[in-house]
């Protein structure tokens, strides 16, 4: 391929990807580790990340008529991270999201699975999820509402969570996902987001919960999928299995009464206080964060007792997260440099006005309150 042809490749992905977001690394026990990276694929020898990579270049969804097939796992054509990163159970992990569209409302789901040996041999269609932290519905007052989603922005497009201190060691994978429910009034409306990350759980804990294979996680006609955003809700059930509330520590979640009824309580549990300082992953960790990521490779298991890593830097880094005024802004639309909204971007809808969406995409009415580039 010519550099022309590169460049101009390069230059359309970074036109579609603009209305969504994936995660690019995430603070694992104090120190960044870069994540999937969907233009790597252009690259002849990409570098060794602890994200699954996925042919997701557009930063699309997992629709629900897949979610008997293993695109729902970790994203479209998901493969293994070729590193992982150590971690201690009851320590956090902030994963960084590169931007996520607030009229994307809907809840955040992570999960863990066991791997039966090194990453490497993995098989991702045998893993068991163990469903550990979710934020869902937080607050009904106005339709759409306030979602986990939009904790997500307003904590500057991250998750933070925590680990569980009474984990057995081992290798796991981390899934974590969003799930939008804009368009999940209708049919195989609602959009999964998954994404996955290698880590490798040191720790004394002996507890090793019964998971739930990736391809029967959800199905198509659960109430948490199939909803209407744009009309009262007083309540939200959380689609997938049960939350493993043996699992709490620390910051952890609060647990749910059951898998069918989990309206989460509220936003304040995971929302750092203004001026509050935390290992926090933003956009500008990676490029100005000066860190050695100590991982393993997936040609060998990653031992439990790997040493834990450290910060190049003179100095530890710290960064001062303050949350924002709102969890909502006052606009979806997201824009290319040109003015047109990008590929899955919002192009009309009540209250916004209709904008025109890039070459080769066109506004497909959703609803009253949502139209969408496709």
């Amino acid at each position: 391929m010519s550099i022309i042809q590169t460049v101009a490749l390069v230059g359309s992905l970074v036109a579609t990807v603009a209305a969504h977001g994936h995660v690019s690394g995430a603070v694992i026990a104090g120190t960044y580790f870069p994540g999937y990276d969907p233009a790597s694929a252009y690259s002849t020898s990409p570098p060794a990340v602890i994200g699954w990579t996925a042919n997701n270049l557009d930063n699309g969804f997992v629709a629900p008529d897949a979610y008997t097939g293993p695109d729902i796992i970790c994203h479209k054509n998901a493969t293994v991270g070729k590193a992982s990163a150590p971690i201690a159970a009851g320590q956090n992990v902030t994963l960084q999201w590169t931007t996520w569209p607030s009229s994307h409302h809907g809840p955040v789901i992570n999960y863990l699975a066991k791997v039966p040996g090194d990453f490497a041999s993995v098989d991702k269609t045998t893993l068991e999820w163990v469903k550990f932290d979710a934020s869902g519905l937080l607050d009904d007052s106005t339709p759409p509402g306030t979602w986990g989603s939009d904790e997500l922005i307003a904590n500057n497009n991250s998750w933070t969570l925590t680990i569980p201190s009474s984990l057995t060691a081992g290798n796991y994978v981390l899934r974590h996902e969003i799930i939008a429910l804009h368009s999940a009034q209708s049919a195989n409306g609602a959009q999964n987001y998954p994404q996955c990350i290698n880590l490798a759980v040191t720790g004394s804990g002996t507890a090793a919960p019964a998971g739930t294979l990736g391809e029967k996680l959800y199905a198509e006609t659960d109430p948490g999928i199939v909803i209407n955003l744009y009309s009262p809700i007083s309540s939200y059930t959380m689609p997938g299995p049960a939350l493993w509330t043996a699992g709490a520590a620390g910051a952890a979640p609060a647990p749910a009464s059951s898998a069918a009824s989990s309206v989460i309580a509220s936003s304040s549990s995971k929302i750092a206080p203004a001026s509050s300082t935390m290992a926090a992953a933003t956009t500008s960790v990676a490029s100005t964060m000066s860190t050695k990521a100590v991982v393993a490779t997936s040609t060998a298991a990653a031992a439990p007792t790997t040493a834990a890593p450290t910060v190049a830097a003179s100095s530890p880094c710290t960064i001062t997260m303050t949350r924002s005024s709102s969890a909502v802004s006052s606009s979806s639309a997201s824009s290319t440099a040109g003015g047109s909204v990008a590929k899955y971007g919002q192009c009309a809808g009540h209250g916004t006005p209709t904008l025109s969406c890039v070459s080769g995409t066109r506004c497909v009415f959703v609803n009253d309150y949502y139209s969408q580039c496709q």
